[in-house]
């Protein structure tokens, strides 16, 4: 768990450094603090439910090759060039597939709701599509290819995915007919319609020229969904998908119907069923403007949730799974608060009570002490129970009195 934890602040470095030469440019308008903030915390969720399930899916590759493998492939330089080419065909055809069909597009669309393009958008990426991904990963220790190399090439691929997720390097001559470029991602994150669906490969273009999924960047992209989101909220962001995947099916009246939306085409499922639930689920209030207050509160639930993630990564080893548990708990509830906070809900308050409650039974469990969990929770009825302490809050937070605004 060591070197994972360490693409933590290696993945902060180049974000900094991009958003520095964007400033040095003129160009800071491609972030956004709301973009920003979501991006990240999509991105930290991905990373902490990784480490749950990071090596059972190791252990599946050795199974696979000790066991069912059809070749055994020698270590060679020649080896390598192979599994690197293999690899990104397989990325291909996992990419595809998380586009054409519904069911992978659910778990993927999650990293094509930004409106934006940097590289907190290479963050954008859901525990379920990672499970998806290493599915069809399984395929190379099936074919021969040792899984240690497996593994390695992994790393190679995933580093190369994330540089491309930028606007400020423009084309690049001779190279854009051999390798998938900023602007060739580009232009697969675009919603405009000649962009719709083009150039799934990740580091080489020749699998789209293939199968004739390549389209070269022409007119400026247009960045996000077909249908934009209306929400903030991370929870709405992870399953507005499935639950309009839901509904269709609820509306569909047989067991066939359903099983044909699940694995259709996202162009074919109702849209007009994302308004109703957005209606129903979302309601409408004008757009919030944030105080530097704010945006400091916010700024430093992020900060202090990727420096808890660092450390909980670094030191995963020597945790309980209490601890583990308590941790994973205490640092969902802060990324799914940040959506709340920015979408103003009025159960943010609560939240917070609860995420408090959590912190002290992690301490109480670790220190084993009782008493110290007695007194805290004492502590937070006697808050709870004093309105002027939630007025304070909702003042502090949003420098309002936010009762007759929240939903």
């Amino acid at each position: 768990m060591y070197y994972i934890a360490f693409i933590i602040p290696a993945f902060f470095v180049f974000l900094l450094l991009e958003y520095w030469i964007a400033s040095v440019k003129g160009r800071s308008n491609l972030f956004s603090f709301e973009s920003s903030v979501t991006n990240i915390s999509i991105g930290i969720a991905e990373r902490l439910l990784n480490l749950l399930i990071t090596g059972s899916f190791y252990g599946l590759y050795y199974y696979i090759y000790e066991n069912y493998s059809l070749l055994k492939i020698p270590t060679h330089w020649i080896t390598w060039v192979i599994l690197l080419l293999t690899t990104d065909f397989v990325w291909y055809w996992y990419h595809r597939l998380g586009h054409e069909i519904n069911l992978f597009w659910g778990a993927h669309i999650v990293h094509h709701q930004s409106e934006e393009f940097n590289y907190t958008v290479s963050a954008r990426i859901t525990t379920l599509q990672a499970i998806i991904r290493n599915l069809f990963w399984c395929s190379l220790p099936l074919i021969g290819f040792h899984p240690a190399m497996v593994l390695s090439i992994l790393v190679v691929h995933g580093t190369y995915s994330f540089f491309t997720h930028t606007q400020l390097i423009g084309k690049l001559g001779w190279l854009e007919y051999i390798f998938i470029t900023p602007s060739h991602h580009g232009v697969h994150h675009a919603s405009n319609e000649k962009y719709l669906n083009k150039n799934y490969g990740d580091i080489f273009v020749f699998w789209d020229l293939l199968f004739g999924t390549f389209q070269p960047e022409e007119e400026k992209p247009v960045y996000g969904l077909t249908h934009p989101l209306k929400s903030r909220s991370f929870l709405w962001q992870h399953f507005h998908y499935y639950m309009e995947m839901l509904e269709a099916c609820r509306r569909s009246g047989t067991v066939w119907k359903s099983i044909k939306i699940i694995f259709g085409r996202p162009e074919d499922l109702d849209q007009r069923i994302r308004r109703v639930l957005e209606a129903k689920l979302l309601p409408r209030k004008s757009s919030p403007s944030y105080t530097f207050r704010f945006k400091v509160y916010l700024n430093i639930q992020l900060v202090s949730t990727l420096l808890g993630l660092f450390l909980f990564t670094l030191f995963f080893n020597y945790f309980s799974a209490v601890e583990i548990t308590l941790v994973v708990l205490v640092i969902l509830l802060t990324l799914i608060n940040c959506g709340a906070l920015m979408e103003q809900k009025h159960w943010i308050y609560n939240l917070e009570v609860v995420r408090a409650l959590l912190v002290s039974l992690y301490i109480s469990y670790s220190q084993q002490s009782i008493g110290f969990f007695i007194v805290s929770l004492v502590v937070l009825v006697l808050i709870t129970s004093i309105e002027s302490v939630e007025r304070w809050y909702f003042k502090f937070v949003y420098d309002w009195n936010p009762k007759r605004n929240l939903d």
